[in-house]
């Protein structure tokens, strides 16, 4: 299965071709987006109409197992983050 990862630049560049900024506008405009989105999330819930919801969710301390060696370790507790899709979205993958 081959992936379709789409990195900041690719971005940048679709921006600047479907508005006419200059490609380090976009740029500037991207990595603005990410931050502010970043700082958003990390104070509370994010919910962005049409688009879906970003929680963050916090992990226990739980043991782990290498696989490959068999031995047991300690995953330490943290924070992650889940995005779950609007209808919206949902609709238009499943067309």
């Amino acid at each position: 299965m081959k992936k379709n990862n789409i990195k900041k630049i690719d971005l940048s560049k679709k921006l600047s071709e479907k508005k006419g900024f200059s490609i380090l506008l976009s740029k500037k405009l991207i990595n603005d987006l990410i931050d502010v989105l970043s700082m958003t999330i990390k104070n509370n819930n994010l919910n962005i109409k049409n688009l879906g919801t970003f929680k963050v969710r916090n992990k226990n301390k739980r043991i782990g197992r290498n696989p490959k060696t068999k031995e047991n370790f300690t995953i330490s507790s943290r924070k992650s983050i889940s995005f779950i899709a609007s209808n919206k979205i949902l609709r238009m993958v499943n067309k």
